[in-house]
């Protein structure tokens, strides 16, 4: 089996080779490590490449399988994470200049759940500068380039992770959230991406961003493959604060089971307002996909989303700026001036304008509640505009100009105000050939059932993404 046919498979698929013994984790770990030299000097996806470690790990979990003690579909999978994630012993930079030599002692919750359950940490991947931004092409190791077009960001701030699974750098990565940063480069990428409930996946190892906010989770080329991982990385971790207890569940259970009868929410108010022509002809497209499924679409108003932005503007400022008050005194001059700006705003931010700020995440939060009383899911675009050009900051939406970062997060950044699940998945590509999302967001975790809506949808459109698009193995 040649490098290129070794990359092109969904993690699921790779898993049962493995299982079957019809792969060795070393051969997959030698194709990747082979597609990486190739490919990361043009996509910059990849700042640490764990060769040797992943290498070793590979020759483990080999003789492991060959033994019987197989693990479960993650045993030798190559996993990439996003480099905010502590590893014990390999360099953690957060994508600054301040811990470009950054060796941690220990561990994340995560990694340590991905480890027991024989997964291969492949490397550590590029990230907006301490993930404070959603172009992704801000970093102290250089700007994040979109493999279906070199010249355009991949969002943020979790941009190594959407270029790396888009271009078969990795067959899954984890990704942070604290306003769209997994979602945001899952769209952009043409991948799959899940902010889980708030309090389902450990953050206990993962630098912050904002405490209230954060969110691990998985990115992944198929539905299935996303839910597989989450099945590792869910459960409560009691080194985490914000943890919550829930029973164990197989995030799979309901894919391939059909959503006839189910409801599909169209909000009416904030989430179709301002989009790009051809973002707006692809989501729309999904209503008439979902109809075909046997779904119901139904319009709803949710109350009080024009409060929402504002809301998220202050709970990050102030949480950013609480965690980096020591950075912008000591070394402001090692950060990238975007985001010492971004920082220095932040200070700005006035303690009551905290406290009304979570006022409006509860009111709203209540608001979604009243939605999900009738209807099961709420399908949004992902992202109002397409990947724009590295280093562009304004964009032309519906005759206007409106600033880049701020429209990236708009339709992201309320369900990391209230914590509820929210799925990115492809739902076509722009006459440029640049891919396009949709966003579902469900009830507290009701992950499960955002898995099989988006699986019902990802069967009947048979999206095909930058690996069947690009069939060679060549630098881009």
């Amino acid at each position: 089996m040649t490098t290129s046919d070794i990359v092109r498979m969904d993690l699921h698929t790779l898993s049962q080779h493995i299982e079957e013994k019809k792969l060795s984790p070393v051969e997959v770990v030698q194709a990747l490590l082979e597609r990486i030299e190739q490919l990361n000097p043009t996509l910059n996806a990849v700042i640490t490449v764990c060769d040797g470690e992943a290498l070793e790990a590979a020759k483990q979990a080999e003789e492991e399988i060959s033994r019987g003690n197989y693990k479960g579909p993650l045993h030798g999978v190559p996993i990439g994470l996003k480099d905010l994630i502590f590893t014990r012993g390999v360099r953690t930079t957060m994508g600054s200049e301040i811990y470009k030599d950054f060796v941690p002692e220990i561990d994340a919750t995560v990694v340590q759940k991905l480890k027991e359950a024989g997964a291969i940490i492949i490397g550590k991947l590029n990230t907006h500068e301490f993930a404070y931004g959603p172009t992704g092409d801000i970093s102290y190791f250089g700007a994040v380039r979109n493999p279906y077009d070199t010249t355009r960001i991949t969002g943020g701030s979790s941009s190594g992770s959407g270029a790396s699974v888009a271009a078969g750098l990795a067959f899954g990565a984890l990704g942070t959230d604290t306003g769209g940063s997994i979602r945001i480069p899952s769209s952009a990428c043409g991948i799959v991406g899940m902010k889980p409930t708030f309090g389902r996946v450990s953050k206990h190892g993962v630098y912050p961003l904002a405490f209230t906010l954060d969110h691990v989770g998985p990115m992944t080329r198929t539905v299935y493959d996303n839910a597989l991982l989450l099945n590792v990385l869910a459960g409560f971790d009691a080194q985490d604060d914000y943890s919550v207890q829930r029973d164990t569940e197989d995030f799979t259970r309901l894919i391939g089971e059909s959503i006839k009868g189910k409801v599909v929410g169209i909000p009416t108010n904030f989430y179709y307002d301002q989009l790009q022509p051809e973002v707006r002809s692809a989501v729309e497209n999904s209503f008439e996909i979902f109809r075909d499924l046997g779904a119901t679409i139904e319009h709803v108003e949710i109350q009080n989303l024009n409060q929402i932005s504002l809301a998220q503007l202050k709970t990050i400022q102030s949480e950013a700026y609480a965690i980096h008050q020591h950075h912008v005194k000591d070394c402001p001059d090692k950060f990238h001036p975007q985001v010492l700006e971004r920082l220095e705003a932040s200070f700005t931010a006035r303690g009551y304008e905290y406290v009304e700020a979570q006022q409006v995440r509860r009111q709203i939060l209540n608001s979604f509640k009243e939605a999900f009383e009738r209807v099961d899911v709420l399908l949004t675009p992902t992202l109002p505009i397409l990947p724009t050009k590295i280093d562009e900051r304004e964009v032309e939406i519906e005759g206007q100009t409106a600033p880049v970062p701020a429209s990236l997060l708009r339709l992201t950044g309320p369900t990391n105000t209230t914590g509820l699940p929210s799925l990115s998945l492809p739902c076509g590509y722009s006459s440029e050939g640049l891919p396009m999302g949709i966003q579902l967001i469900g009830p507290s975790f009701a992950e499960a059932l955002l898995y099989q809506f988006g699986s019902a949808f990802e069967r009947a459109v048979n999206f095909k993404g930058f690996l069947d698009k690009n069939l060679s193995v060549t630098p881009l």
